[in-house]
């Protein structure tokens, strides 16, 4: 059902990625760095890149920062999507989100399921806007960030991706924001 429009050109969105981790340097950002890698690939612009430990209030402050950044089309984040206590991300970007894309967690829950059966319930992978920009939060393993882009944000941050995509709503997730 999804296929590429070749007959369109592509467009590149400007990605910010953010690694939340108590422990790893941006040498060992793993996961970070596969998300850098694919989106480069792609054909879009790495924006920014940073690793912060997982504080909620810093994270939302970091989110908020991008979002208020006419550089930054989308964030992603990759870390604390998780169950435990430390686990804080998906909090921070709902205290960030003006619209959540509830679909997007039900979209990866069952990308994860084709790969590690159900502990794909472990996971809270969340997306939603905010000031027009999208953010998206991955759990922190390599794996999840390769299924989380190549199975889902490949396609909706293309703009050539049919039947419809993210990109090509870019313009009007202000338009309530505008003067009338």
């Amino acid at each position: 059902m999804s296929r590429i429009d070749e007959s369109k050109e592509f467009i590149p969105v400007r990605i910010a990625v953010l690694t939340l981790s108590d422990s790893r340097t941006l040498a060992e950002d793993k996961s970070g760095q596969v998300l850098v890698d694919r989106l480069q690939a792609a054909g879009h612009l790495l924006a920014d890149r940073k690793i912060m430990p997982d504080d909620r209030a810093d994270i939302a402050d970091q989110l908020r920062a991008w979002v208020a950044n006419p550089d930054v089309d989308v964030v992603i984040t990759t870390g604390g999507t998780g169950l435990t206590g430390r686990d804080v991300t998906v909090e921070a970007h709902r205290d960030v989100y003006e619209k959540e894309i509830e679909a997007f967690g039900t979209v990866f829950t069952l990308v994860s399921m084709k790969k590690i059966g159900t502990s794909a319930v472990q996971s809270r992978a969340t997306g939603g806007v905010a000031g027009g920009t999208y953010l998206f939060a991955l759990p922190g393993s390599p794996g999840a960030c390769k299924d989380g882009w190549d199975e889902i944000l490949s396609f909706q941050l293309d703009y050539r991706h049919r039947p419809c995509n993210f990109v090509e709503i870019m313009p009007r997730l202000t338009e309530d924001q505008r003067r009338k």
